[in-house]
């Protein structure tokens, strides 16, 4: 098992070349749940997540013969950006195998950092078991996402920062997808500091450290879709588990528009841009999932690697949740000048309309008469009932879009 010094032995090894990332206290968050929150923010490091600090000492650690024979990963992201990037700093050869669907942008960034990226199967698993093959045919070294001793003792090198930036402590909260983070950072944490609670989350659609703790081994979960793709690990480590078992106080889970509206938040209120697995932490503090009241909380934003597109749809919800964006469909009569009206009770109450579209054939529409959709940016719950109250008043009838 991964001890202290280890973790202690990776951050004078990796020190030089890794971002010594913020860990700010967040007046907003901290208001938000009666904690005095910091947010230590992996997305800083050059990569965009904290994956380069195992893979870094991964690499460090392999022997001249290890490395002279190309390394190979696989990965969706944020490990074969760390594995290419400080491969070729190192002037090394690396090998990335990458399921079909990954984003382009993400494949992409890892050609960029010097990588040869192979596209191999539908997920993840598909991939890693291309990825081991070939490794075993080739000869290439093969680096593992988070099962890895000297991997975990990478990722520990986090919690000595969180030590170092932040005196006293109360809990660490850390997402968890196989379970190399949060078993080095969890090590480092309890180890120098023992009244120190270390929380855990995961996605509700893979807890797998939650089963394989229930069951007391690794289990094989069902494939399944979620925005954290960083913690979608279907499978908990065998080196991990331990680890978690003994340095872990608690895990829970979030579920996809928790972690959803964390991402929203932390855009909003910290201008900071996080992943969905970067998310996760303070989707389980915001969302109360952790109990933590009064405490001193440190919560780690692990990455901020996220497709744009996805990004855009996640604001558009999060506006939905809100009440700041809201769809109306409201029947109209279908002659000059009622729209005209319609409008003027909108622009009276300071809505704006961003988006409308006519419908004469359903939704009930009499002849004589037209529904029109309309989509309409407000100032949140309250402004929306000052809306729907003034359609009342008008004689409309119309109903709200969920």
């Amino acid at each position: 098992m991964v001890s202290l010094a280890d973790i202690q032995a990776a951050f004078g090894r990796i020190r030089d070349s890794i971002i010594f990332t913020p860990c700010g206290a967040s007046e907003a968050f901290s208001q938000a749940t009666g904690n005095t929150v910091f947010l230590k923010l992996e997305n800083h490091q050059v990569t965009g997540a904290f994956k380069e600090r195992g893979a870094l000492n991964k690499i460090l650690s392999l022997s001249a013969d290890e490395k002279s024979r190309g390394l190979i990963a696989a990965s969706a992201g944020n490990h074969a950006q760390a594995v290419a990037y400080h491969a070729t700093r190192s002037g090394l050869k690396s090998e990335i195998w990458m399921p079909m669907p990954t984003p382009l942008v993400k494949v992409s960034a890892t050609r960029g950092y010097g990588a040869e990226v192979v596209l191999h199967g539908n997920n993840y698993d598909d991939a890693y078991q291309g990825a081991l093959e070939r490794s075993r045919q080739a000869g290439l070294t093969f680096i593992h996402p988070f099962d890895d001793e000297s991997v975990i003792a990478g990722q520990g090198t986090i919690g000595l920062e969180m030590l170092q930036q932040v005196p006293n402590i109360d809990a660490v909260i850390v997402p968890i997808g196989g379970g190399g983070l949060i078993g080095g950072i969890a090590c480092a944490i309890k180890e120098s500091s023992p009244g120190t609670r270390v929380i855990g989350v995961q996605t509700s659609k893979l807890p797998s450290m939650m089963r394989a703790l229930a069951e007391g081994h690794p289990v094989l979960l069902p494939v399944a879709t979620t925005i954290a793709d960083g913690i979608a690990v279907r499978f908990a480590g065998e080196r991990t588990l331990p680890m978690v078992r003994k340095y872990v106080d608690d895990i829970v889970t979030v579920d996809e528009e928790e972690i959803a509206n964390a991402i929203l938040l932390l855009l909003e209120r910290e201008k900071t841009l996080a992943e969905g697995a970067g998310a996760a932490a303070l989707a389980a503090l915001v969302n109360r999932k952790t109990g933590l009241s009064g405490k001193r909380v440190v919560v780690l934003v692990c990455g901020g690697n996220i497709d744009v597109t996805l990004l855009a749809r996640i604001i558009e919800r999060g506006l939905v949740k809100d009440g700041r964006l809201v769809r109306l469909r409201i029947h109209l009569p279908d002659h000059a000048g009622a729209l005209n009206r319609l409008t003027g009770i909108f622009a009276e109450h300071r809505a704006n309309i961003v988006q409308t579209r006519y419908d004469r054939a359903y939704h009930g529409v009499m002849l004589g008469e037209t529904a029109i959709e309309l989509t309409l940016e407000t100032r949140g719950p309250q402004h929306v009932e000052e809306l729907i109250a003034a359609l009342n008043a008008g004689g409309y009838t119309f109903e709200r879009v969920v």
